[in-house]
């Protein structure tokens, strides 16, 4: 079976679907990889190591599979054709018209973002894999934007003491965050509204911020989205608590929603200059009232990041863990180099988002 992997072409992505040495696996069971020239440099992997480790170098449009990272735009969905498969991040609770143009053109095609969260698909779940890089890199941003350090520090001119950071949700990303902060010696607390992650926000040495405000898990693992009056409540006791801190990294998002709003305008005017706060729910709207994607914004001397697409400024690993993902489910698709589509299969089911073929 042939997998092209083209070059991404969305401004500012540096990752590539499939990387070396994942291209080497997959050419000893049965796939045949052709890698367009050029795919794999902004995240440092050169031509001539697709080349070493089994792939082609050519256009990869003809393949019967494409593996991309990000949806294609129009000029790639029309390189598409009936009867091909496309992996990707799709969009598809986002972006209507993109998944009708995929259809239209008889592609089936398989989303990322919608692999069912079950036990047997934790190897493709590449939201999780990408969350784990925003979470990392989330801290190193708040750290550079600091005008503090964040461990404690004894010197021959006095102690200093060390910054306290708030992480708000305690999914993968938020959970990586708690981490990295604390391997920088940062005081850290988390918050999530569901009771059950209290122990894994414990275990990673940081201790649980509890306001009062308590939702259930969803079947996909998130947090339920709060009603008016929990929300209003969680403001109000995050309001209370927010100044305490210095640095804020927020990772509360719904899947197809607007991110919900956590940190009104009065929180963030309570918090001391200096403090920063970074949202990761920039890209759905933000967590905190002011934010704006990839903008800083200074409100009374806080500063609020919203970037955009963390795992692309780390795409070397984001893109080894990507192809990790993108090579379980292509060994799930396609066993032994075979496409096999069984829709009964959950994970195969769940993940397609069009199978629909183009009008005769």
């Amino acid at each position: 079976m042939k997998v092209g992997v083209p070059k991404e072409t969305a401004p500012d992505e540096r990752r590539v679907a499939l990387v070396p040495e994942i291209v080497a696996k997959l050419s000893q069971t049965g796939f045949d990889l052709i890698v367009e020239p050029g795919a794999g440099e902004a995240a440092s992997f050169t031509d001539d190591a697709f080349r070493e480790a089994g792939a082609t170098l050519g256009d990869p449009w003809d393949a019967e599979l494409i593996a991309k990272v990000r949806k294609p735009n129009a000029d790639e969905v029309d390189r598409l054709h009936e009867g091909q498969v496309l992996i990707g991040h799709l969009q598809p609770l986002i972006d209507a018209e993109g998944i009708e143009r995929l259809t239209a053109r008889g592609v089936t095609a398989f989303a990322m973002e919608s692999i069912p969260r079950i036990t047997r698909a934790q190897s493709m779940d590449a939201l999780s894999s990408q969350a784990t890089v925003s979470g990392y890199k989330a801290i190193l941003i708040g750290a550079d934007r600091l005008p503090k350090f964040l461990p404690m520090l004894m010197t021959a001119a006095g102690t200093v003491a060390p910054a306290k950071v708030l992480v708000i949700g305690a999914g993968v990303a938020g959970l990586q965050a708690i981490a990295t902060a604390r391997r920088l010696g940062a005081v850290v607390s988390g918050f999530d509204v569901r009771p059950a992650v209290k122990e894994q926000v414990e275990s990673l040495g940081a201790t649980f911020l509890d306001l009062g405000v308590v939702g259930e898990e969803t079947e996909g693992g998130y947090a339920r989205e709060l009603t008016e009056d929990e929300q209003k409540r969680q403001q109000e006791a995050l309001e209370a608590r927010i100044g305490d801190f210095d640095l804020v990294v927020t990772t509360a998002l719904i899947p197809g929603r607007p991110a919900p709003q956590l940190i009104p305008r009065s929180a963030i005017e309570s918090m001391r200059p200096g403090s920063v706060i970074v949202d990761l729910a920039a890209e759905a709207g933000g967590n905190a009232e002011l934010t704006e994607a990839d903008q800083d914004v200074v409100h009374q001397g806080v500063t609020l990041i919203g970037p955009t697409n963390l795992p692309s400024t780390m795409p070397f690993h984001a893109s080894q863990l990507y192809a990790r993902n993108v090579s379980a489910l292509l060994q799930h698709l396609a066993p032994e180099g075979e496409l096999q589509l069984d829709f009964e299969d959950e994970i195969t089911s769940g993940a397609c988002v069009t199978k629909q073929k183009a009008p005769a």
